[in-house]
């Protein structure tokens, strides 16, 4: 037999009332939450989630959207926002609109019409799709955006401060004698690629070393562009000798290249990656490399999105949360100091 809201209140000795409005989405106390919690797992209570929503107009439900599903940042950030959002109650909803434009706006679209409380997005930044966002948090549905920056409205971000990272670690490559020093940069239009690109450019400038522009490539965050830059850095009159990876997946692609070209990490030419530290310790010689705190970077966006649906808590608008990213050291960069 399905169990109902007086068998709750049964259990727990609770008013049917404070039972109402906890399984409705109201706040009741932390102890009274805790006893019908355990009470809706023991009786295997179901709650009718269209009921509820109804009632509160709310649907309890976040959607997320990523450019990619083969992409390592995005598949940790979906995992880990779904993580923590359902901490509060909410479940997700994933869409993917592969790296195309018109798809992510049609992906907002289709949120929107299923009437979700708020939307993570790691957005193309295109014009279009920053004016959809700017009607969709006009109509009332709450949008952080998350590691890339929309500079045409204003809307909720949380991301790393992606100049100063990029800064230290081209200081870092400078400091062990490099000049020679390539970047792969993400795509041009996305915030996080450019602001990777002015560091490497603002530690150069700091050091008054001239930039090489031939040693600036432009891939599009996956591992084959990583490797197509790779080769044609390596390919010039006077190649790198120390090359920046500036996301996980062009990492990989440069070091398939090196690989390739017979190439030993450190010995002939320094590296430093990004993300996924677990691979960049399997990496012989290690890897030193750029980790950004994906956890939290979740954890804020989460609470974000609880806070501005609760409207507990008097917050600004728009809320721009940056965190710091760690350059981990590890065995691939080569001191050439005393060779210069």
């Amino acid at each position: 037999m399905t169990a109902t809201m007086k068998d709750l209140a049964k259990y727990t000795n609770l008013s049917l009332g404070t039972i109402s409005k906890y399984i409705n989405g109201g706040t009741v106390k932390p102890k009274n939450k805790q006893l019908i919690d355990e009470a809706i797992k023991e009786l295997g209570f179901q709650v009718n989630q269209f009921a509820r929503s109804l009632k509160t107009n709310r649907s309890n439900t976040i959607g997320i959207i990523i450019p990619s599903m083969e992409n390592y940042f995005c598949t940790s950030l979906v995992s880990y926002v779904e993580k923590y959002i359902s901490v509060y109650g909410y479940s997700v909803m994933i869409c993917n609109y592969q790296e195309k434009e018109k798809k992510e706006r049609e992906q907002i679209n289709f949120l929107v019409s299923k009437q979700v409380d708020a939307i993570v997005i790691v957005s193309t930044c295109s014009i279009e799709t920053q004016k959809l966002i700017k009607e969709v948090i006009q109509k009332g549905t709450y949008v952080v955006s998350v590691d890339r920056k929309l500079d045409k409205i204003e809307c909720d971000t949380v991301a790393v401060d992606n100049c100063s990272i990029s800064k230290k670690v081209t200081e870092y490559l400078i400091e062990n004698g490099h000049q020679k020093i390539a970047v792969v940069c993400g795509p041009r239009k996305i915030s996080t690629a450019s602001e990777r690109l002015q560091g490497y450019i603002e530690a150069f400038n700091s050091y008054g070393i001239p930039v090489y522009q031939d040693y600036i490539v432009y891939g599009d965050y996956y591992s084959q562009s990583g490797y197509k830059q790779a080769m044609k850095l390596l390919e010039l009159e006077e190649p790198p000798t120390a090359i920046f990876a500036t996301n996980y997946d062009m990492t990989l692609g440069v070091i398939k290249a090196l690989n390739q070209k017979k190439l030993q990490i450190a010995k002939d030419i320094s590296v430093v990656g990004f993300d996924n530290l677990s691979i960049a310790e399997i990496i012989q010689p290690t890897l030193t490399i750029v980790t950004q705190p994906m956890k939290t970077l979740a954890k804020k966006a989460a609470e974000l999105i609880v806070k501005r649906i609760d409207k507990k808590e008097e917050l600004s608008f728009p809320c721009n949360i940056t965190l710091q990213a760690k350059l981990i050291m590890g065995n691939s960069v080569k001191n050439i100091s005393s060779f210069l």
